[in-house]
Protein backbone atom coordinates (compact mmCIF):
# COMPACT_ATOMS: atom_id res chain seq x y z
CA UNK A 1 0.00 0.00 0.00
CA UNK A 2 1.18 3.60 -0.64
CA UNK A 3 1.70 5.39 2.41
CA UNK A 4 1.07 9.09 2.37
CA UNK A 5 3.99 11.90 2.12
CA UNK A 6 4.10 14.28 5.50
CA UNK A 7 0.68 15.56 3.81
CA UNK A 8 -0.88 18.55 5.92
CA UNK A 9 -3.48 17.30 8.62
CA UNK A 10 -3.21 13.89 7.31
CA UNK A 11 -2.96 10.72 9.48
CA UNK A 12 0.60 9.77 8.83
CA UNK A 13 1.25 11.12 12.12
CA UNK A 14 -1.05 8.23 13.79
CA UNK A 15 -3.69 10.09 15.17
CA UNK A 16 -7.40 10.72 13.39
CA UNK A 17 -8.03 14.00 14.00
CA UNK A 18 -11.52 13.37 13.37
CA UNK A 19 -12.82 11.50 16.24
CA UNK A 20 -11.35 14.22 18.96
CA UNK A 21 -14.79 15.57 19.46
CA UNK A 22 -16.46 11.93 19.78
CA UNK A 23 -18.82 12.89 16.54
CA UNK A 24 -21.65 10.62 15.32
CA UNK A 25 -20.73 10.77 11.91
CA UNK A 26 -17.75 12.16 9.65
CA UNK A 27 -18.41 13.57 6.00
CA UNK A 28 -15.52 13.01 3.45
CA UNK A 29 -15.74 15.23 0.34
CA UNK A 30 -14.21 15.84 -2.53
CA UNK A 31 -13.24 19.86 -3.43
CA UNK A 32 -13.58 20.30 -7.37
CA UNK A 33 -16.74 19.78 -8.86
CA UNK A 34 -18.28 18.85 -5.26
CA UNK A 35 -17.50 21.49 -3.24
CA UNK A 36 -16.99 23.95 -6.12
CA UNK A 37 -19.39 23.83 -9.21
CA UNK A 38 -16.18 24.20 -11.38
CA UNK A 39 -13.20 22.03 -11.12
CA UNK A 40 -10.31 24.06 -10.76
CA UNK A 41 -7.81 21.18 -12.09
CA UNK A 42 -10.06 21.32 -15.43
CA UNK A 43 -10.75 24.92 -15.50
CA UNK A 44 -7.06 25.21 -15.54
CA UNK A 45 -6.46 22.46 -18.28
CA UNK A 46 -9.22 23.75 -20.21
CA UNK A 47 -8.34 27.32 -20.47
CA UNK A 48 -4.67 27.52 -19.73
CA UNK A 49 -3.35 23.94 -20.82
CA UNK A 50 -3.84 21.83 -24.10
CA UNK A 51 -7.74 22.16 -23.93
CA UNK A 52 -11.21 20.42 -23.09
CA UNK A 53 -10.84 17.69 -25.75
CA UNK A 54 -7.52 16.29 -24.70
CA UNK A 55 -8.83 16.28 -20.92
CA UNK A 56 -11.99 14.83 -21.16
CA UNK A 57 -10.10 11.77 -23.15
CA UNK A 58 -7.94 11.62 -20.36
CA UNK A 59 -10.83 11.31 -18.34
CA UNK A 60 -12.55 9.03 -20.04
CA UNK A 61 -9.33 6.79 -20.14
CA UNK A 62 -8.94 7.08 -16.26
CA UNK A 63 -13.06 5.71 -15.77
CA UNK A 64 -12.42 2.68 -18.20
CA UNK A 65 -9.06 1.41 -16.67
CA UNK A 66 -7.32 2.16 -19.52
CA UNK A 67 -4.83 4.86 -17.73
CA UNK A 68 -3.85 5.65 -14.36
CA UNK A 69 -5.35 8.95 -13.01
CA UNK A 70 -1.62 9.94 -11.53
CA UNK A 71 -0.33 10.11 -15.19
CA UNK A 72 -3.38 11.96 -17.02
CA UNK A 73 -3.17 14.27 -14.11
CA UNK A 74 0.18 15.09 -14.53
CA UNK A 75 -0.11 15.57 -18.15
CA UNK A 76 -2.88 17.61 -17.30
CA UNK A 77 -1.42 19.99 -15.03
CA UNK A 78 1.94 20.06 -17.05
CA UNK A 79 0.52 21.66 -19.58
CA UNK A 80 -0.79 24.61 -17.89
CA UNK A 81 2.38 26.68 -17.93
CA UNK A 82 0.93 29.78 -16.51
CA UNK A 83 2.72 31.34 -13.05
CA UNK A 84 0.44 29.78 -10.03
CA UNK A 85 0.16 32.87 -8.59
CA UNK A 86 -1.81 33.84 -11.79
CA UNK A 87 -3.53 30.63 -11.39
CA UNK A 88 -5.00 31.73 -8.39
CA UNK A 89 -5.62 34.97 -9.46
CA UNK A 90 -8.13 33.28 -12.44
CA UNK A 91 -9.57 30.74 -9.87
CA UNK A 92 -10.93 33.26 -7.99
CA UNK A 93 -12.19 35.06 -10.67
CA UNK A 94 -14.11 31.67 -11.99
CA UNK A 95 -14.49 29.53 -9.67
CA UNK A 96 -18.32 29.47 -7.81
CA UNK A 97 -19.35 27.72 -4.62
CA UNK A 98 -22.07 25.23 -4.49
CA UNK A 99 -24.61 27.14 -3.70
CA UNK A 100 -26.02 24.91 -0.43
CA UNK A 101 -22.52 23.83 0.73
CA UNK A 102 -21.82 26.99 3.38
CA UNK A 103 -25.55 25.88 5.01
CA UNK A 104 -24.65 22.83 5.20
CA UNK A 105 -21.21 23.07 6.67
CA UNK A 106 -22.79 25.74 9.44
CA UNK A 107 -24.58 22.99 9.84
CA UNK A 108 -21.74 20.22 10.53
CA UNK A 109 -20.01 22.66 12.96
CA UNK A 110 -23.18 22.71 15.15
CA UNK A 111 -24.04 19.45 14.99
CA UNK A 112 -20.52 17.86 15.52
CA UNK A 113 -20.00 16.16 12.21
CA UNK A 114 -16.08 16.72 11.37
CA UNK A 115 -15.68 17.55 7.67
CA UNK A 116 -12.97 16.38 6.29
CA UNK A 117 -11.61 17.62 2.42
CA UNK A 118 -10.02 14.48 0.32
CA UNK A 119 -8.71 16.59 -3.28
CA UNK A 120 -6.61 15.39 -5.61
CA UNK A 121 -5.87 19.19 -6.23
CA UNK A 122 -3.18 21.26 -5.08
CA UNK A 123 -3.25 22.21 -1.38
CA UNK A 124 -2.35 26.18 -1.84
CA UNK A 125 -5.40 26.71 -4.56
CA UNK A 126 -8.03 24.75 -2.52
CA UNK A 127 -6.86 27.03 0.60
CA UNK A 128 -7.17 29.97 -1.45
CA UNK A 129 -10.51 29.27 -3.19
CA UNK A 130 -12.32 28.51 0.20
CA UNK A 131 -11.15 31.25 1.77
CA UNK A 132 -12.43 33.44 -0.90
CA UNK A 133 -15.66 31.25 -0.67
CA UNK A 134 -16.79 30.69 3.16
CA UNK A 135 -14.11 32.83 4.74
CA UNK A 136 -10.66 32.09 6.68
CA UNK A 137 -12.40 30.94 10.12
CA UNK A 138 -14.51 28.26 7.90
CA UNK A 139 -11.44 27.17 6.40
CA UNK A 140 -9.65 26.63 9.82
CA UNK A 141 -12.38 24.24 10.84
CA UNK A 142 -11.87 22.14 7.64
CA UNK A 143 -9.10 19.09 7.46
CA UNK A 144 -7.71 19.33 4.20
CA UNK A 145 -5.76 16.24 3.08
CA UNK A 146 -4.63 17.01 -1.07
CA UNK A 147 -1.49 17.11 -3.56
CA UNK A 148 0.38 19.96 -3.01
CA UNK A 149 2.48 22.01 -5.40
CA UNK A 150 6.60 22.47 -5.73
CA UNK A 151 8.94 24.49 -7.95
CA UNK A 152 10.62 22.93 -11.14
CA UNK A 153 14.65 22.97 -10.78
CA UNK A 154 16.19 26.32 -11.06
CA UNK A 155 12.40 28.35 -10.60
CA UNK A 156 10.12 29.62 -8.37
CA UNK A 157 6.08 28.68 -8.65
CA UNK A 158 5.28 32.17 -10.05
CA UNK A 159 7.62 31.60 -13.16
CA UNK A 160 6.25 30.75 -16.22
CA UNK A 161 6.35 27.11 -16.43
CA UNK A 162 7.55 26.84 -13.00
CA UNK A 163 5.74 24.90 -10.98
CA UNK A 164 5.11 21.00 -10.41
CA UNK A 165 2.12 18.76 -8.80
CA UNK A 166 3.64 17.31 -5.44
CA UNK A 167 1.92 14.07 -5.17
CA UNK A 168 0.57 13.05 -1.95
CA UNK A 169 1.87 9.44 -1.85
CA UNK A 170 3.19 6.54 -4.87
CA UNK A 171 0.15 5.27 -6.02
CA UNK A 172 -1.40 5.24 -9.08
CA UNK A 173 -3.75 7.88 -7.60
CA UNK A 174 -1.53 10.49 -6.63
CA UNK A 175 -3.66 10.72 -4.05
CA UNK A 176 -4.98 7.77 -2.61
CA UNK A 177 -8.20 8.63 -0.63
CA UNK A 178 -8.72 5.35 1.20
CA UNK A 179 -5.43 5.73 2.64
CA UNK A 180 -7.26 8.87 4.88
CA UNK A 181 -10.50 6.78 5.52
CA UNK A 182 -9.32 3.10 6.21
CA UNK A 183 -7.99 3.92 9.16
CA UNK A 184 -11.73 5.31 10.84
CA UNK A 185 -12.87 2.13 9.08
CA UNK A 186 -11.03 -0.54 10.80
CA UNK A 187 -12.31 1.00 13.99
CA UNK A 188 -14.65 -1.52 15.94
CA UNK A 189 -16.72 1.25 16.89
CA UNK A 190 -16.67 4.15 14.93
CA UNK A 191 -19.26 7.54 13.68
CA UNK A 192 -21.34 6.86 10.44
CA UNK A 193 -19.60 7.90 7.54
CA UNK A 194 -20.08 9.39 4.65
CA UNK A 195 -18.28 10.86 1.16
CA UNK A 196 -19.31 13.01 -1.30
CA UNK A 197 -17.53 13.53 -5.28
CA UNK A 198 -17.89 13.29 -8.70
CA UNK A 199 -15.37 12.62 -10.95
CA UNK A 200 -12.36 9.93 -11.95
CA UNK A 201 -10.09 11.52 -9.01
CA UNK A 202 -12.80 10.03 -6.72
CA UNK A 203 -12.75 6.12 -7.70
CA UNK A 204 -10.09 5.14 -4.80
CA UNK A 205 -12.29 6.67 -2.35
CA UNK A 206 -15.96 5.23 -3.78
CA UNK A 207 -16.46 2.10 -2.13
CA UNK A 208 -14.90 3.14 1.69
CA UNK A 209 -17.74 4.49 3.23
CA UNK A 210 -21.14 3.80 4.56
CA UNK A 211 -22.91 6.28 2.07
CA UNK A 212 -21.59 7.49 -1.37
CA UNK A 213 -23.27 10.63 -2.90
CA UNK A 214 -22.24 11.26 -6.41
CA UNK A 215 -22.89 14.53 -8.09
CA UNK A 216 -25.68 13.72 -11.04
CA UNK A 217 -24.64 13.75 -14.51
CA UNK A 218 -20.84 12.76 -13.72
CA UNK A 219 -18.22 10.33 -13.87
CA UNK A 220 -18.13 8.83 -10.72
CA UNK A 221 -21.85 7.64 -11.22
CA UNK A 222 -21.04 5.87 -14.48
CA UNK A 223 -18.18 4.49 -12.24
CA UNK A 224 -20.33 3.15 -9.14
CA UNK A 225 -22.93 1.71 -11.67
CA UNK A 226 -20.38 -0.20 -13.64
CA UNK A 227 -18.66 -1.10 -10.37
CA UNK A 228 -22.12 -1.93 -8.61
CA UNK A 229 -21.30 0.52 -5.79
CA UNK A 230 -24.34 1.60 -3.52
CA UNK A 231 -24.46 5.60 -4.09
CA UNK A 232 -27.22 8.17 -4.14
CA UNK A 233 -27.09 10.90 -6.38
CA UNK A 234 -27.51 14.58 -5.57
CA UNK A 235 -27.79 18.37 -7.75
CA UNK A 236 -26.09 20.31 -4.67
CA UNK A 237 -25.79 20.35 -1.10
CA UNK A 238 -28.90 21.04 -0.45
CA UNK A 239 -29.96 17.49 -1.53
CA UNK A 240 -26.82 15.98 0.73
CA UNK A 241 -27.31 18.36 3.74
CA UNK A 242 -31.50 16.32 4.19
CA UNK A 243 -30.06 13.13 3.73
CA UNK A 244 -26.89 13.52 5.97
CA UNK A 245 -29.49 15.08 8.47
CA UNK A 246 -31.83 12.40 8.46
CA UNK A 247 -29.22 9.41 9.11
CA UNK A 248 -27.49 11.29 11.65
CA UNK A 249 -31.14 11.79 13.65
CA UNK A 250 -31.52 8.15 12.99
CA UNK A 251 -35.20 8.91 10.29
CA UNK A 252 -33.33 6.55 8.04
CA UNK A 253 -30.50 4.38 7.27
CA UNK A 254 -27.90 4.71 5.15
CA UNK A 255 -28.75 1.40 3.19
CA UNK A 256 -32.34 3.09 3.05
CA UNK A 257 -30.58 6.58 1.42
CA UNK A 258 -28.54 4.48 -1.42
CA UNK A 259 -31.21 4.86 -3.92
CA UNK A 260 -28.78 5.23 -6.96
CA UNK A 261 -30.07 7.50 -9.52
CA UNK A 262 -32.83 10.49 -8.40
Amino acid sequence: MAQPNGTINGTSNGTLPALRTQPKAIFFTDFDGTITLQDSNDFMTDNLGFGVELRKKGNQDVLFGRRAFRDSFQEMMDSVKTPYDQCIDTLLKNVQLDPAFAEFFAWTRENNVPVIVLSGGMQPIIRALLAHLVGEDAVQHMQIVSNDVKPRPGKSINEYDGWNISFHDESDFGHDKSLEIKPYAALPERPIMFYAGDGVSDLSAAKETDLLFAKAGRDLVTYCENEKVPFVTFEDFSDIHKVVADVVNGKISVKEAAKGRL
